[in-house]
C-alpha cells in the first residue's frame, strides 16, 4: 500500500500498519491508539492472500498539546 504523503506532511503525524493474529486483536490495539492520539479511527481490517494474520492501517498525530 502506498502512504499518501499529506498525511505524514509534518512532525508528529505517522501513519501506523497494524498485523495481528486475529480482527479482535487489530481493532483492540487501533482501540488503545485512538484513546492515546488523534487518530483516523477503526479503519477496515483486510488479509493478505498466503500470509498469516490481519492488517489495519490507522493514521495518527502523536504531538502533545502544548
Amino acid at each position: 500500500m502506498r502512504i499518501d504523503e499529506e498525511r505524514i506532511a509534518e512532525p508528529g503525524l505517522v501513519v501506523l500498519d497494524v498485523t495481528a493474529a486475529d480482527e479482535e486483536t487489530v481493532r483492540a490495539v487501533m482501540d488503545g491508539l485512538q484513546q492515546k492520539w488523534a487518530t483516523s479511527g477503526v479503519t477496515p481490517v483486510w488479509r493478505v492472500p498466503g500470509e498469516a494474520g490481519v492488517r489495519a492501517r490507522v493514521h495518527a498525530d502523536i504531538r502533545r498539546p502544548d
